[in-house]
């Protein structure tokens, strides 16, 4: 972990999230194809042509789709994290000033203890 708390990537982190990341689109992609070649077999009046003209735009339309939907998925997923890492601060903060206090108190009453059994001898 680094010092800010987010994982270290090792020298092959960066590379393994990146092949994740193109063997799932291309899973996606495959599948947007399958679902595109299944809407083109309940026409069968279309031609070669004008099938594969329909998979193509299908395609395309998907994967824009996606794509947007990753973009907002990855910003929301960027608010929420700066939202929770403010929060846990302020509650770190929070946390730390009642600790100091009741050291605080913890030693105000040690002093006044010792204080006391010393004017009372």
């Amino acid at each position: 972990m680094r010092r800010d708390g987010r994982p270290h990537h090792g020298p092959g982190g960066a590379s393994a999230h990146t092949v994740e990341g193109y063997l799932l689109a291309r899973t996606h992609r495959e599948q947007a194809r399958r679902e595109a070649e299944e809407l083109c077999a309940l026409m069968p009046w279309l031609t070669t042509a004008q099938a594969e003209d329909v998979t193509d735009h299908y395609l395309r339309r998907r994967m824009e789709l996606t794509r947007h939907m990753l973009l907002v998925t990855t910003e929301r997923a960027g608010q929420l994290q700066e939202e929770y890492e403010s929060r846990y601060a302020a509650l770190r903060r929070s946390l730390l000033r009642r600790h100091a206090a009741c050291a605080c108190a913890l030693l105000a009453c040690t002093g006044l203890g010792t204080l006391a059994s010393v004017f009372l001898r």
